[in-house]
This record gives structure tokens, sequence and C-alpha cells, in this order.
């Protein structure tokens, strides 16, 4: 009987040991972004003992890292019942709480798993911080205060200083999170996502150089450790953007790196969204197109796949299955749509609307792609800031009148930095479209333009063909008095920068001195012929300024 007895107290310890190994496991395959093999080694725990409750959270957490959040919630509740770790699950249905935006709930649920948790074990805490932190709108502030107190009794814990060196990167707190990431890897040197964090530091503040050898110092420990070649990835990404001298050896750094880091993770389709994200950072849409399908091959349901083909097949030119991909994503009631969806399916059917001769235009399908247009602003209003590349595509094929209803979009918003910019191409888009022939001028339009105009002197003063462009904006309206205000003010803000005699003003310089002449010429001759002798000293041989001469003489 003693033996007997002895016989299931080793096993029972034995069994422990190993299921306390299969959870260490676990979360270094979670750190290292294994998640496929997390859950793995999770499931065959929770199938050996149901009432792992730490098993149940963390597996939880994985779901809901892949945004699983049925599956998840499933995993929570479970673990609610199990034994050891059990109320780790209530952080974990608290952090759903937080994401539905009913703080009160996810408050309850905190205080349930903090109350018996010991004064000097971090792990409680830490993972509340980590749920105010791994929100879609994180709370940094309530993580950061949850840290610093578990602090006081736990100072020399390496997860909790992780955690706050994240919550403090997150917070923009630079010189506290590198200090919280440097104790956390000098306390446990195996921590490589600490010291990998050090180098995400030097990437933020563009020291990509520096950057570089931090990561590559940590795949010197462990060259199998995956997150640090996407950082990699990202830094060479970066890199890129900021050196166009190297950026086509730095994008093809980024996704060899990336490449590299799927194949130490996995290709898992949530592996491959996240690999799709950076496809469109990079721009590479072939390769993009290319990924959309085989994960449809995978998975035919998840509405994800189909913005990244519609995306890519618009860029590759695929204009209908552009169209039918995105529609389908749009219309899935699972689809969390964001305004770049309703710019790409604007974009596509603006295309679409272009008649093969690029001659005219499917006023219907254009009036679609711009509702379009103005349901991306209604999610997010500095969406504008992208508008203007379309404006200009259009206004490029002389569709003047459908670019101006798009430049006005970005006119009404101050803080997008084409400002100034969509408001000289609003007006230009107006001034052109109603000096087309057989087109009878809009006042209304062209006071609008004109408007337009002001904006652009107050915001750019020193744009001195503000001035000209509403000098000819006023011509086509007739409006005298204007025509001569703007035309002196655009010489005068010449003259002022010490820049009328250059060159490259010639020919809106003889432009205004001609037009000014004519203006001048039935009510004060003396300027008039003033003005056309100074377009006679740019340009002897200039025919008009010689012929009205002649006239008024």
């Amino acid at each position: 009987m003693n033996k007997l007895k002895f016989f299931s107290v080793a096993f029972f310890a034995a069994f422990s040991l190993a299921n306390a190994q299969d959870i260490d496991q676990a979360k270094k395959a979670i750190d290292a972004e294994q998640f496929d093999k997390a859950k793995k080694i999770l499931k065959a725990v929770l199938q050996a003992k149901p009432s792992n409750g730490t098993a149940s959270f963390l597996l939880g957490n994985v779901y809901t890292y892949q945004r699983e959040v049925d599956s998840a919630k499933i995993y929570y509740q479970k673990g609610i019942a199990g034994s050891d770790g059990a109320k780790l699950n209530y952080i974990g249905l608290g952090q759903l709480d937080l994401e539905a935006k009913n703080q009160t709930a996810a408050q309850s649920n905190f205080d349930i798993a903090i109350k018996d948790a010991k004064r000097k074990d971090a792990t409680v805490p830490t993972y509340i911080a980590r749920a105010y932190m791994n929100i879609s709108k994180p709370d940094f502030k309530n993580a950061i205060a949850i840290l610093e107190k578990a602090k006081i009794d736990s100072p020399q814990n390496a997860e909790l200083l992780l955690a706050l060196g994240d919550a403090y990167y997150l917070e923009n707190k630079q010189n506290e999170a590198y200090s919280a990431y440097r104790s956390a890897f000098q306390i446990d040197p195996t921590m490589l996502r600490a010291k990998m964090q050090l180098g995400v530091l030097l990437k933020g503040a563009k020291s990509y150089d520096l950057a570089i050898n931090a990561f590559n110092e940590v795949i010197a420990i462990n060259p199998n450790y995956g997150p640090v070649y996407r950082e990699l990835a990202e830094t060479y990404y970066k890199w890129g953007r900021n050196k166009p001298s190297k950026s086509a050896e730095n994008m093809q750094l980024a996704i060899s790196n990336y490449d590299k880091y799927m194949s130490l993770t996995d290709y898992s389709l949530a592996s491959r969204l996240r690999r799709a994200d950076f496809l469109v950072l990079l721009k590479n849409w072939t390769e993009l197109e290319k990924e959309a399908n085989k994960m449809i091959e995978l998975d035919k349901v998840n509405p994800r796949i189909f913005r990244y083909l519609a995306y890519s097949a618009f860029e590759n030119g695929n204009v209908d299955v552009a169209l039918k991909s995105l529609e389908s994503f749009i219309t899935n009631p699972n689809s969390k749509i964001i305004a770049k969806d309703y710019i790409y399916l604007a974009e596509i059917k603006f295309k679409k609307s272009i008649a093969a001769d690029g001659l005219t235009i499917d006023q219907t399908m254009y009036a679609s792609g711009l509702i379009d247009l103005k349901k991306a602003l209604e999610l997010e209003p500095l969406a504008t800031e992208d508008l203007n590349d379309i404006g200009k595509k259009l206004f490029s094929k002389k569709f003047y009148k459908e670019a101006a209803s798009i430049f006005e979009l970005g006119t009404k918003n101050t803080e997008d930095k084409n400002y100034v910019d969509d408001n000289i191409y609003y007006a230009l888009s107006i001034l052109y479209a109603n000096s087309k022939k057989d087109v009878k001028a809009d006042l209304n339009e062209l006071k609008n333009a004109d408007a337009a105009l002001d904006k652009v002197i107050v915001a750019a003063p020193t744009y001195q063909d503000a001035f000209l462009y509403k000098a000819r904006i006023n011509r086509l309206a007739e409006n005298e008095d204007f025509i001569i205000k703007n035309y002196e003010a655009y010489i005068a803000k010449l003259t002022e920068k010490g820049e009328l005699a250059n060159a490259n003003h010639k020919t809106k310089v003889i432009e205004s001195y001609n037009n000014l002449a004519a203006s001048y010429a039935d009510k004060d001759k003396a300027k008039a012929v003033e003005y056309f002798n100074k377009t006679l000293a740019i340009d002897p041989t200039n025919d008009y300024a010689t012929k009205s001469l002649a006239t008024l003489k």
C-alpha cells in the first residue's frame, strides 16, 4: 500500500513537471511567434489535463492575437472552472470586455483575478497591464500605472520589466522604455525580446544602421529567433523609404528577411495575413496577388483575403477582379472595413468609368466612386491625404470637372498635408473646366476657385502663382478690377523676391503685362502703353503688344 502511494505521488509529480515544461515550451513558442506550434502544445496539455487553467488562458491569448475572439472566449470560460492558473482567465475575459468598451465588466474580471494573488507575484498585474495594451485602442497610461505599482514589490521581475518597456515605448517615452528593456535583459539574458526591443527603439529613432547592428546581436545569440527577422525587414523597409538611392536594395532585403521570419514561425493563415500587410507596405503587388490566391486555397471564408486580392489586382491592372473582390469584402458582415477599402473601391470605379479611348467618362460610375470616397472620409477624416493622387490622375486626363470634386474634399481639411496643393488643383480644375469650348462659365464655380486661392495665399504667402491663377479666373469671369489687382500682385511678389527678371517666369510676366495693358486700355491709356512697353522690353517681337501699341497711338 505504501509502495502504491509512493508510486502515485511520484507519478503525479512527474506529470505536473511535464505539464509545467509544456507550458514553458508554449510560452517560448508564443514569444517566438510560432502560434500554430503553441496551439498544438497547449491543446495537448488540455487533452491530458482539461482543468489546466494556465493552458486555457494562454491558448485564449493566442486566439485573441489572431483575432479569433469566439474561440478565445471559449477557452477563457473553460479555464475559469479549471485548477492551477484558473483566475488568469478572468484577465482574458477582461481584455475582451475592454475591447467591447465595457470598462465596468473588465474591472470586475480584473478584480477577481487579482483578489488572491500573492503580493510579490507580478504575473497577474503584468497580464492585466498587457490586456490594456493589447486592445485596438490601448490605454498605456493605465498599463504603466499598474506595472509601476507592481514593480515596487517585484523590481527584479524580467517579464514585468519587459511589459513596462513595451508600455513606455508605445507611450513614446523612449528613455524609460530603454531603461526597462535593458534591465529586463540584464536580469534574464535569455529574454531575447527585451534585447530585440532595444533595436526597435533605434529603428524608431531612424538610426537604421545601429538598429540593424542591434538585431544582428540578437541573431548572434540565437539565429533561429524569428521575430528579429521581422524587425530587420521593417527596418530595411523604412530605410529604403528614407534613402531613395538604396531603396531597391533595401526593399529586397526587407522581403528576404520577412520570408526568413515566416520560415522560422509558421505559414498559418494568420501569419500569411500579416505578411500580406507587409507586402502592402512594400507595394509589392505582384507578390501580394500571388499570396492572396494562395490564401484563398487555404481559406475561402476569411474576408481579409479578398481585400488583398482587390488591392493587388487593381494595382496589377486586373480591374474586374479587383471590383468583384472588393465588393465581396465590403458586403461581408464579418469584414472590418477601413477608409482605404472605400478609397480603393472608388479608384476602381473611376478607372472603369473612363472609356477605352480616354475621351469620355461614365458619370453614373464616377458618381458611385465619389460616394465611396465620402464614406472613406466618414471613417477617417485624414484619409483626404490619399485623395490628392486620385484627383491628379483625372486632372492629367483632362477630366477637370470630376477632378475638382475630388480636390474639393481635400480643401475642407486644414490638417491635410496636401491642403495647399488640393486648393491649387481645385482652383485650376474649375478654371480649365470652365475654359473649355462650348462651355458657359459658371460664375459660382469661379467664385469658389478664387476663394480656394485665397486660402493658398494665407497658408503659403510666398507662392506667387496663386495671384496669377486668381487673375486668370477673374479674366474668365470678366472682373476687370480683380484682373488688374491680381496681375499686379503677381508682379509685385516676383519683384519682392528679386525674381522678376528670372527667365523661368518670362512667359507669365509677359502674360501679366499684356493683360494689365488690355485692362487699362479703356480707362488709362498711359498705363496701358507703359505695360505694353514693358512686354516689348523683354520680348521685342511680341506681336500682340506691337499691334496693340499701334492701335493705342
